[in-house]
């Protein structure tokens, strides 16, 4: 067996698992679940029926490389959504089974392994592929902690040369999963000026991309780069591919539609890889895709939703805890410690006496330079609707009223 499998960790739901084992929740309470990331809005019926309507191509054999027209319409979208000059739909972008494959599947094609002491660098806390595809490519992963103080973001400053020299890959999310925090051109600035220095290829998550508050759209790395005079000459973007997927953004998680966008020597690279190791996406899908990237209205609804339900939901969550509304994304990372309990603790008590479920911030994160940047907060997905969202908020407030009193 791969001697890789056993360094690692268990997943945050295998642990919220044992942590709840032998409990029973309150019956008087029906289950609400802020636990997962998955979306819960309706898929809108216009993905639906292009999907229904193109299950003939069932019978064809899909390419690794998608559809011209799936791979033109990814890069309709990021001109527009982005801002930048028009990307090569043939060497620079390629569709692929939901970003969670993808984000893992670079690792194996950036990490050489023979290279003694290859570093794959995360934000501490991070979507566990990152860590996952790191010791399976051979790397060891390297993690630098999101700051509160910093409105979460993660001081790349503080990491040494001789840890960057060994760097062969760094994984970025912004917004980030649990934190919301979006990177600054001046961030992206630094990072860049790092990956030239020292030749890593950057990984930028950006699947909550669409889910924002404020009239602004995050920045994208596409666009940062575009902004800093990255996107030409003969290798534009170079060493950065971005990830997508329309999950978040249209509510379709179980289409695993995304795309993979970037230098086009990387994407070269990937694409072979992933001709012998990636899943091709069914032809009804790609119809489904093409629909749904080139529509906005779905999305702006989608996110108004979204605004809607923190609007509501955070002030409540407020008198009882440490939580603010985030740059962007649909969670919110609370800290507990005025309740008197730790991250797990809380997340336990909740579940039994209030049947809500929650998930300790510290399972999103690993003990890192004397810290665990996730040690007695909470993430909170507002996925769910409105109505049950609410009611979610109303009991944990309650819960943390029953814990003052008592």
């Amino acid at each position: 067996m791969n001697p890789h499998l056993d360094r690692l960790h268990p997943y945050p739901f295998e642990k919220l698992r044992q942590l709840f084992a032998g409990v029973t929740p309150n019956p008087d309470h029906a289950p609400i679940s802020l636990g997962i990331g998955e979306p819960k809005h309706p898929t809108p019926a216009f993905i639906q029926k292009a999907l229904t309507h193109a299950l003939a191509g069932m019978a064809t054999y899909p390419t690794t490389h998608g559809g011209e027209p799936l791979r033109q319409a990814i890069a309709d979208w990021l001109e527009r959504r982005y801002g930048i000059p028009p990307l090569d739909a043939a060497t620079m972008v390629l569709p692929v089974n939901g970003s969670r494959e993808a984000l893992f599947a670079i690792a194996h094609c950036v990490v050489d392994a023979s290279r003694p002491g290859a570093l794959v660098v995360s934000p501490n806390p991070f979507y566990q592929i990152y860590e996952g595809a790191a010791y399976l490519a051979g790397a060891e992963p390297y993690f630098v902690n999101s700051e509160p103080a910093r409105n979460f973001a993660c001081d790349y400053s503080s990491v040494p040369d001789d840890v960057w020299a060994r760097v062969q890959l760094l994984y970025l999310c912004s917004p980030g999963n649990p934190t919301g925090a979006v990177l600054s051109l001046d961030d992206w600035r630094q990072l860049f000026e790092l990956s030239d220095r020292h030749g890593f290829v950057i990984a930028a998550d950006e699947c909550y991309s669409e889910i924002y508050f404020g009239a602004t759209p995050p920045l994208g790395a596409l666009e940062a780069a575009h902004q800093l005079g990255r996107s030409s000459g003969t290798r534009p973007y170079q060493n950065l591919v971005v990830f997508s997927s329309l999950s978040k953004r249209s509510n379709v998680p179980g289409m695993r539609s995304g795309f993979v966008a970037g230098d086009p020597d990387v994407m070269k690279k990937y694409l072979l890889y992933r001709t012998y190791s990636g899943g091709s996406m069914s032809p009804p899908v790609q119809v489904a895709s093409i629909a749904a990237w080139n529509d906005e209205a779905h999305v702006q609804d989608n996110r108004n939703l979204y605004r809607e339900k923190f609007s509501l939901i955070t002030p409540i969550l407020k008198q009882v805890m440490d939580v603010e509304l985030p740059d962007a994304g649909f969670y919110l990372w609370a800290d507990v410690r005025r309740t008197g309990l730790s991250d797990t603790e809380f997340a336990r008590g909740l579940y039994a006496e209030y049947n809500v479920t929650v998930l300790p911030g510290s399972y999103l994160a690993r003990d890192a330079h004397g810290i665990n940047p996730g040690r007695n907060r909470i993430r909170m997905a507002l996925v769910a609707g409105v109505d049950e969202g609410l009611e979610a908020a109303n009991r944990i407030h309650q819960f943390c009223k029953d814990l003052k009193a008592s």
